[in-house]
């Protein structure tokens, strides 16, 4: 189950797609998984408040999981230049990086079925989502890479 989770997170973070993709504020965005019910790329809110589960609400559909089913918990960063920027403004840009940061969850359903899903997450709320993760579904989060840990645990 880790490593089919894996390969989903680095097939999307390898996407010319995610270049693009981006979340503000408190944005979070659905980019894909076994979620059939909301489409790849769909932004919206992550709400953590519900003891019970985790919830992604979006004008494009929703879904529920359950802190208790969650099997894996994963977080890792993609960096990427700013091109854009350096075109648009300065060139000074293509030296600076932009880091996007997202959530990978697999769990069961209620009949025992495995899914997982990756979620972009805005940068200043990536701490408080796997500390409140980690505390509800008891699990413990696998940092994709030492950068990522120390991005959260300072």
């Amino acid at each position: 189950m880790r490593k089919v989770l894996s390969l989903v997170l680095v097939g999307f973070l390898l996407s010319p797609s995610v270049a693009l993709a981006a979340v503000r504020g408190k944005q979070v965005m659905y980019m894909g998984g076994t979620i059939t019910d909301v489409p790849e790329r769909t932004k919206g809110r992550l709400d953590s408040s519900d003891r019970d589960v985790l919830t992604f609400t979006s004008p494009a559909g929703n879904f529920e999981i359950r802190y208790d089913q969650m099997t894996s918990f994963e977080y890792g960063q993609k960096a990427g230049r700013r091109l854009a920027m350096a075109l648009t403004l300065t060139i000074w840009a293509l030296f600076s990086k932009k880091r996007k940061h997202y959530i990978t969850i697999g769990f069961n359903d209620e009949d025992g079925t495995p899914h997982g899903v990756v979620l972009q997450i805005p940068k200043k709320y990536t701490k408080v989502y796997i500390i409140t993760i980690e505390a509800r579904s008891g699990l413990k989060c696998d940092y994709e890479s030492e950068e990522a840990r120390k991005h959260v645990h300072g």
